[in-house]
């Protein structure tokens, strides 16, 4: 069974940086790519990045590049989303996936 649990949202202010974490269970993690998405209030879903199965391709949005940064770790299982320079719209409940499959998403908030 597929489980993806995110964590590491929070409040932060303008500015800041959170670092998101998703740990992943249940399929072959080191042969999946695997993503990160986004959901604003009242918004669409919005793709922020992904990362291929041996870590060394990247793409990311252009509403995020150079600010966040997906790297993963196969040993553990992890996928993370390191987020610095934070502003307001990255506010979102943020999720991690592959293959169709998502977490239940972790709420980040950028706010003064």
């Amino acid at each position: 069974q597929v489980q993806l649990v995110e964590s590491g949202g929070g409040l932060v202010q303008p500015g800041g940086s959170l670092r998101l974490s998703c740990a992943a269970s249940g399929f072959t993690f080191s042969s999946s790519t695997m993503s990160w998405v986004r959901r604003a209030p009242g918004k669409q879903r919005e793709w922020v990045a992904t990362i291929t199965t041996l870590g060394g391709g990247t793409t990311y949005a252009d509403s995020v590049k150079g600010r966040f940064t997906i790297s993963r770790d196969n040993a553990k299982n992890t996928v993370n989303l390191q987020m610095n320079s934070l502003k307001p719209e990255d506010t979102a409940v943020y999720y991690c996936g592959m293959g169709g499959y998502w977490g239940q998403g972790t709420q980040v908030t950028v706010s003064s």
